[in-house]
């Protein structure tokens, strides 16, 4: 398949570049200019970049010739400091842009990287919620066939640092003197990068067998643990000095206390999640202890 993609420099971008890549498809990729090459340097010349900034999206889509699918992972969490009208401009703007360019085009598919996070928590899940419903909207008006994926809390090697889970990870690994904490009762459903991808690759072949034109579906491990035994497991694993403070953070206005994915509608396509927690911390773990 011919692929465009967005956020490819991105952490979940880059894994699904190099996946897709193997898998004999070809990859347009859409990225900031100022964005880092790191991630993908390794299939720099297999690869058709574009800066998102330069391009009149409509006009470039039609210059493009035919593309199959359109997956979406970029975004902006608001972590770096990024204000409500930047946040919106990412998350809400640019992707309604993409999305009638493709429809305009005459892509068949679009497979967008939503949040589970309730829609009002933050600018961040506010924004990604607005695009959905454009997407159901579209779709519902036999535009274009959306796929709007439900993502749960996913981790990995080298994730960005300002991560929850890499945060923990890395404080556990380097034995930093002391870690403060909500007192993590809140249930999250954490998936291993690489269960992340194959999801994507099993839509991507099977999204036929859906006769809507829109479908959401969750995606996680299916198992819901709490913050605290994901701390604890993380900190056994890497046998760790650092000292856990449970508590000495108060929860967030409005904060979700628990969250599942429920898996069926991937399951029943064939997909399988691969990777329970010991196994991909573990595999980070000696991952990163390697790299060292």
């Amino acid at each position: 398949m011919r692929i465009l993609l967005t956020g490819i420099t991105g952490y979940l971008g880059s894994h699904l570049a190099h996946a897709l890549l193997n898998n004999g498809n070809e990859i347009i990729g859409l990225k900031r200019t100022s964005s880092s090459l790191q991630r993908i340097d390794s299939i720099l010349p297999k690869l058709a970049l574009h800066d998102v900034e330069a391009e009149d999206l409509t006009v470039w889509f039609r210059q493009l010739g035919k593309v199959d699918a359109v997956i979406h992972t970029a975004t902006s969490y608001g972590r770096k400091g990024e204000s409500t009208n930047e946040i919106q401009q990412a998350n809400l703007v640019f992707p309604l842009e993409l999305l009638n360019a493709a429809i305009e085009a005459g892509v068949d598919l679009f497979i967008n990287t939503d949040t589970v996070l309730d829609k009002f928590l933050n600018p961040y899940a506010l924004s990604k919620g607005q695009f959905a419903e454009w997407g159901k909207y579209f779709a519902q008006q036999q535009k274009i066939h959306f796929i709007n994926i439900k993502l749960e809390h996913f981790y990995g090697p080298n994730d960005d640092p300002t991560k929850f889970t890499a945060h923990v990870i890395n404080s556990c690994l380097n034995n930093v003197p002391e870690l403060n904490l909500t007192l993590g009762e809140q249930q999250r459903d954490f998936i291993y990068i690489d269960d992340v991808v194959s999801a994507y690759l099993v839509l991507l072949k099977k999204h036929t067998l859906f006769e809507e034109q829109f479908i959401e579906l969750d995606l996680g491990s299916g198992i819901a643990i709490t913050i605290k035994q994901f701390v604890e497991t993380v900190h056994t694993n890497t046998q760790s000095t650092t000292r856990l403070n449970f508590g000495a953070l108060s929860y967030r206005a409005g904060e979700a206390m628990y969250s599942k994915a429920t898996t069926d509608q991937l399951e029943s396509l064939g997909w399988q999640c691969q990777h329970d927690l010991n196994a991909g911390i573990n595999l980070i773990i000696e991952q990163q202890r390697n790299s060292l």
